[in-house]
C-alpha cells in the first residue's frame, strides 16, 4: 500500500502540455490522448496546463479494465480546465478494482502547469485533449511520467 500511495516530486521536462499521468499512452491523436495506469505507476494526477477549473464533475459507470477502449465509460470525474491556450477536458477513469477518484480541486481554482489535481485508486486511465495549435510529441506505446514527460508543444 505505502508503495502504491507513493507521490515523488516532479520537473516538467521542457515548454508545453504535460502528460497528467504516469503510464503507457494508449491513444495518441489531438483529439484524445490516452494513458493507462497500472498498479506500478505513481496514481497522483498533475495538471498538464496552467489555467483555471472551470468545472468539476463526477460520472457513475461500469468498471471495465481500465486498458480497455470500453473504459471509457467507467465511473470517471471530469476536470475542465481554461487556459490562454484554450480549454482542456480531462477524464480521471477508474478501472475494475477499487474504482475511487479522489479531486484536489474545485471550480475556481488556479493550477499551475504539473500541479497535483488528484489521485485515482488502482489500475486506471486518464483521457484528455489538447489546446488548438499544440503539436502531438507522444506516440502509442510511449511511456510518460505525470508533471514531467511534455505531450505536445505549441505549433509556430
Amino acid at each position: 500500500m505505502f508503495f502504491f500511495h507513493r507521490d515523488p516530486d516532479r520537473s516538467p521536462a521542457g515548454e508545453g502540455v504535460l502528460a497528467p499521468a504516469d503510464g503507457v499512452v494508449l491513444m495518441s491523436s489531438p483529439e484524445k490522448i490516452v494513458i493507462f495506469m497500472n498498479h506500478y505507476n505513481v496514481h497522483v494526477n498533475r495538471s498538464p496546463v496552467d489555467g483555471r477549473v472551470k468545472q468539476v464533475e463526477h460520472r457513475f459507470g461500469g468498471h471495465a479494465p481500465a486498458c480497455y477502449p470500453s473504459a471509457s465509460k467507467n465511473e470517471k470525474n471530469l476536470v475542465i480546465l481554461k487556459s490562454p491556450d484554450g480549454e482542456i477536458k480531462l477524464w480521471q477513469i477508474t478501472g475494475f478494482l477499487v474504482r475511487r477518484i479522489i479531486c484536489y480541486v474545485e471550480p475556481g481554482d488556479w493550477v499551475k502547469r504539473g500541479e497535483r489535481i488528484g489521485m485515482i485508486r488502482f489500475g486506471s486511465r486518464v483521457e484528455f485533449n489538447l489546446p488548438e495549435k499544440y503539436k502531438l510529441t507522444v506516440k502509442c506505446g510511449d511511456r510518460v511520467r505525470a508533471g514531467e514527460t511534455v505531450v505536445a508543444v505549441k505549433e509556430t
